[in-house]
């Protein structure tokens, strides 16, 4: 069956429709991660957007649940070169199109993503809707697409109620605006014991807990649309509590104490984004999946501790006098490179009583 995906800029691309078979209206992203599109569809940070693939061919590994970063599939559709049906793979249970059609996700194959993504660089990224109607009306669909906005992101994706992964080290809460499930398993295997909280939990609650240390999550949308979470977030930077943030949680907590934010032309989405740590004097490759940075830093508050080689942009804050530390990228990765799992340990460290300068 055909499928057409049509552009805000009124440009349509022709293939062939697999996974689910209905209609999707997105904004349109890519990623150039080579592996890892099982994390990639199933990571909240993704919600409500079409995600293209920049490596041809998806699908060869097969599908195992256990690599499943949450309880579902987040994207609004998935956009490949070329899909394969032959999945070989010792650990592999379904295909990605079963994958697709038991949560409902449309997705294409057969058109020329490398063009698309050429564009996006180009132009930013832009709404997208995807159908296998070959009577859609042209004109209907690029209205709907100049009034499309991603509202209600994390208040989507968050759990909805408190998840405890008990352990014998440090109690630690984990705010999830949009969290991958390796957030909290990182912080599990290290013996530590976890309670994920839903995103609109009252700082007073979380606090009335008496957590040795907080994390603030990953996930999806405009930060500045997040008004509740940055009230809560800005009560928990006012404790003494340590506090780890990664990419959204990073974002929140620079809105909480003063920083502005800005939305990138086309973000960071991969697993190969060189990010030098500034106090170590050393770059490391990272996980990315992003739309906005840090921007408008109040030096007498923060200091930058991380940088992205390849435009300059902040990855990392310091919060000066507070045992608090954020960073844009994924320490916890999946998929990606894993060199950034000393933030964990460094996290840990903070807890045991070592403060930032």
């Amino acid at each position: 069956m055909k499928a057409y995906l049509i552009l805000a800029d009124g440009s349509v691309y022709t293939g062939s429709s697999f996974g689910a078979r209905r209609d999707a209206l997105c904004e349109v992203v890519f990623n150039t991660s080579m592996t890892g599109y099982t994390e990639v569809l199933t990571d909240p940070s993704y919600y409500g957007q079409g995600v293209i693939m920049t490596y041809p061919i998806e699908g060869n590994y097969g599908v195992n649940f256990d690599d499943m970063e949450s309880r579902r599939i987040w994207v609004s559709c998935f956009i490949v070169r070329e899909y394969t049906t032959l999945a070989s793979n010792f650990r592999c249970e379904a295909t990605l199109d079963e994958l697709l059609k038991k949560y409902d996700i449309p997705g294409i194959s057969g058109i020329d993503t490398r063009a698309i993504t050429k564009k996006i660089r180009e132009n930013g990224t832009m709404p997208g809707y995807l159908t296998t109607n070959p009577d859609y009306n042209k004109e209907e669909i690029l209205e709907k697409l100049r009034g499309y906005k991603i509202a209600d992101a994390v208040k989507t994706v968050t759990r909805p109620e408190p998840l405890h992964l008990a352990g014998g080290g440090y109690r630690v809460a984990l705010l999830d605006v949009g969290a991958k499930d390796n957030i909290a398993g990182s912080l599990h295997r290290r013996g530590l014991d976890v309670t994920v909280y839903p995103a609109l939990t009252p700082a007073e609650e979380i606090l009335a807990a008496k957590p040795n240390g907080i994390m603030i999550s990953n996930g999806p949308g405009d930060p500045t649309d997040c008004g509740e979470v940055i009230a809560n977030v800005k009560k928990l930077y006012g404790s003494d509590v340590p506090i780890f943030g990664i990419c959204l949680g990073h974002q929140l907590m620079a809105l909480a104490t003063g920083a502005s934010t800005e939305k990138l032309k086309y973000g960071h989405r991969g697993a190969n984004h060189p990010v030098k740590d500034l106090a170590l004097g050393r770059v490391y490759i990272t996980s990315q999946n992003h739309g906005y940075v840090v921007s408008k830093i109040d030096e007498s508050v923060a200091e930058i501790s991380h940088v992205n080689v390849n435009d300059g942009t902040v990855e990392g804050l310091r919060y000066k006098g507070k045992n608090i530390f954020t960073v844009q990228f994924h320490p916890e990765a999946c998929p990606g490179p894993q060199d950034t799992e000393y933030l964990f340990d460094e996290f840990i460290e903070m807890m045991g009583g070592k403060k930032n300068a």
